[in-house]
């Protein structure tokens, strides 16, 4: 039986780090509990409750930076606040409907948001811009957050004892 909920805590582990650039995985949220179960399977002698609760708050962070990123990028550039109402929709949107939504439907919600306040055409395609380049900054940046779960789960399961 502490075989196969190992299985299952490397499994979740690894579907949440693929999970962090696919859509409609999360990522984050799957890495904690496999690294919650494994903890749990250990009866938390290597992978302390203290250390699980900086892993948790680092999981919460990456799951923020998924919805805060598109709209910082759109902020940034001085966009109006229906523009940062767009780039989240967008976001939200981009989630549910695959790859290439995730990369570019924030970038139609910011411009088309820009566009109602403005009404030019060019500003607009910045702001788009800036929420697409947001939302990839977010990405790498909840990676290397997921990335420190992981590693840090690792070091602490390899070197403690």
């Amino acid at each position: 039986m502490t075989m196969l909920l190992w299985i299952a805590a490397i499994a979740l582990i690894v579907i949440g780090v693929a999970g962090t650039v696919l859509p409609l995985l999360p990522g984050p949220i799957l890495a904690f509990a496999g690294i919650a179960l494994a903890a749990w399977i250990d009866d938390f002698a290597r992978i302390p409750v203290w250390l699980l609760g900086v892993i948790a708050l680092l999981t919460v962070m990456a799951w923020a930076v998924d919805y805060i990123a598109g709209a910082m990028g759109v902020k940034r550039n001085g966009a109006s606040r229906l523009a940062i109402i767009g780039a989240v929709i967008g976001t939200v949107a981009g989630l549910l409907s695959g790859l290439w939504g995730l990369l570019f439907m924030p970038l139609v919600g910011a411009a088309i948001g820009e566009y109602i306040v403005q009404r030019d055409l060019h500003r607009a395609g910045k702001v788009g811009i800036a929420a697409s380049l947001g939302l990839l900054i977010g990405t790498v940046a909840k990676v290397a957050i997921v990335l420190t779960m992981v590693g840090t789960f690792l070091f602490a399961l390899l070197f403690s004892r």
